[in-house]
């Protein structure tokens, strides 16, 4: 924001510290005005005709805008990608103890990248890897949903879980 001696305009469509219009003043007054009061001139509408400027304290001004940007950050979440990696021929008890992890992760509101990397000649099978993914998308339904569904790409298929928005 343009603040007191660095406003260009050499009229301006003032208003004071209470909200109420002025009108339009040179530069000069408008600053007397507010120098008046012991308060800054700040320019809040560059784009008019004539440029729009309010009387009022910046410092306060700024720190308001920081306390409310402080508050915005604080009530974010970070939702980060978590991966699974699988195997096209993983065993029961293994899928069972990565179906966990993945739940897991879902349930503290990650995402989940689940993998299935193919060696050697087992990428012509590759509707195993495909089932192996279906069937985790299958059980981790309850708490998820696909964000994206199974794919290939080089010798890898992904699949994205979401957790589930809260209701």
């Amino acid at each position: 924001m343009i603040v007191n001696e660095g406003i260009r305009a050499q009229q301006v469509r003032l208003i004071g510290q209470n909200g109420e219009q002025v009108g339009i003043k040179s530069k000069a007054e408008a600053l007397a005005m507010a120098h008046n009061v012991n308060l800054d001139l700040v320019m809040v509408a560059p784009g008019a005709k004539p440029p729009v400027c309010r009387i009022m304290d910046y410092g306060k001004f700024r720190f308001e805008q920081q306390k409310k940007e402080r508050e915005a950050r604080k009530n974010q979440k970070v939702i980060n990608l978590k991966e699974i990696r699988l195997s096209p021929s993983i065993e029961e008890h293994d899928f069972n103890t990565k179906m966990r992890n993945a739940k897991k992760f879902l349930e503290k509101g990650d995402k989940v990248k689940a993998s299935v990397r193919f060696r050697g000649r087992a990428i012509t099978h590759s509707n195993l890897g495909k089932q192996v993914l279906e069937k985790l998308a299958e059980e981790c339904a309850d708490i998820s949903v696909v964000e994206a569904k199974p794919k290939m790409e080089g010798r890898s298929m992904f699949l994205v879980l979401a957790p589930k928005a809260d209701k």
